[in-house]
């Protein structure tokens, strides 16, 4: 086995939707960065979960989330000729402006931005022992044929489960039952216009009862099958006991999605006018909504959320509804007119520690409030705000929750993120006049 060794100013670890942009941030800010990634590519569960239609960039008419996210997500839809929602027609569902991206597409071009901004991407290794000194951290790993020790400054969390503050020893939160997941797939080879609708609900209702079909292989089990169908299956399955934090759950995670899949498509073979039904995609892991949350510095609560309230350290926007799903489905809570919520740095900071930083879904928050904080666009603003934090302790030798939140702010305005600012006294007259033209 090849034995290396690295060192730099700050390693992300986790490649998702808040860790690529991380990553970005801090490399666009001069910083040395490595980025390890357990998978082949980047993305998380906007490319390898399939959940490509990120939200919610937007509330109430003008944007909240922009940056290096925003930029990423654009670039796809302009590559694969795509279309963006009009932003400027209030959604009667909140999902009318997510923003379908072709998902390979954009882990390509995340992948070429990390290169391009002088990221070291180390794909297929994950971290085996991580360590504290006095110059902050020593995270040895192993991969295909290697075995590497790497030195940092700074450390970003971006595991999606918070699995290095775990593996450190520092608190986390989880709930009995997490949420269940998703396989994404879609189905074709059918013609829901020429089927009869109520032949396929009686066929699905017999098949719920005789176990040909089980609890949560539709998401909704009281709705309308001929709306699954008319969908082609996207995002309307319920894998329970989800759970990606160990390699052992996450294998069974992945066996239940696709068990799943195949008594699906068995019995919408079933169906008259459905014989020649094929699947014409799957992905390859099924999608987690929950596992692991950190208890940071500060806790966004539920109250926090519906409310709006703007932290003294907010450092990004989030907008999405309550977002829990259980056995019986998901009812989304929509917030109050004009309400958008905050995330404070000090939710990204690990309570007690030094050097460390948490970005994305598993940022601290009770489960409410996490259940629509961990969505991509919330997640990548998390991630730019995690990056430039980083860089900026890296270059000033000092911790995440000692550096200024007006120069924080201030980077991420240069680098177009749109940030909430509590008194815009602190920020210089022609950055305001820059959120004022974003919002």
């Amino acid at each position: 086995m090849k034995y290396l060794k690295d060192d730099v100013d700050v390693l992300v670890i986790g490649g998702g939707a808040a860790g690529t942009i991380a990553a970005i941030q801090s490399a666009r800010l001069g910083q040395r960065i490595a980025l390890l990634e357990s998978g082949s590519q980047l993305g998380g569960v906007t490319t390898t979960g399939g959940v490509s239609f990120p939200g919610l960039f937007h509330a109430w008419g003008r944007q909240i989330v922009a940056g290096i996210g925003w930029e990423l997500v654009t670039k796809a839809v302009a590559l694969d000729s795509g279309q963006m929602p009009d932003f400027s027609v209030p959604p009667l569902r909140h999902w009318w402006h997510q923003i379908r991206i072709n998902g390979p597409v954009y882990a390509a071009l995340a992948e070429e931005t990390c290169l391009q901004s002088g990221v070291e991407l180390h794909y297929y290794e994950i971290p085996t022992e991580v360590s504290e000194n006095k110059n902050g951290w020593r995270v040895k790993t192993v991969g295909k044929g290697i075995s590497r020790l790497i030195t940092t400054k700074q450390l970003i969390d971006c595991t999606g489960g918070a699995d290095i503050v775990g593996a450190i020893g520092l608190l986390r939160l989880r709930e009995e039952e997490t949420q269940p997941g998703t396989l994404i797939f879609r189905l074709a080879g059918y013609d829901v216009e020429s089927l009869d609708e109520g032949i396929v609900q009686a066929n699905f209702i017999a098949a719920m009862e005789d176990g040909r079909l089980q609890h949560g292989d539709i998401s909704n089990p009281q709705g309308r099958f001929i709306n699954f169908l008319g969908s082609g299956g996207e995002n309307a399955q319920h894998v329970f006991g989800a759970d990606s934090s160990t390699s052992d759950r996450h294998t069974k995670t992945n066996i239940a999605g696709r068990q799943s899949l195949l008594r699906i498509l068995r019995f919408v073979r079933s169906l008259p006018g459905c014989e020649n039904a094929c699947v014409m995609k799957a992905q390859a892991e099924t999608a987690v909504r929950e596992t692991y949350r950190i208890v940071g510095e500060e806790e966004i609560s539920y109250q926090d959320y519906i409310s709006g309230r703007i932290f003294d350290d907010a450092v990004s926007y989030s907008f999405y509804p309550i977002d829990l799903h259980d056995r019986d489905g998901v009812k989304p809570q929509p917030l109050a007119e004009g309400i958008v919520a905050t995330v404070p740095l000090r939710a990204l900071i690990p309570k007690g520690s030094t050097n460390l930083l948490v970005a994305g879904r598993s940022v601290s928050s009770d489960r409410l409030a996490n259940s629509a904080l961990r969505v991509q666009a919330s997640s990548m603003a998390m991630g730019q705000a995690a990056g430039a934090a980083a860089a900026l302790s890296a270059s000033q030798e000092t911790t995440p929750s000692q550096i200024q939140i007006a120069e924080l702010r201030e980077l991420l305005l240069q680098h177009q993120a749109i940030v909430p600012i509590p008194e815009v006294t602190e920020i210089s007259e022609h950055r305001i006049n820059a959120i004022n033209q974003c919002n």
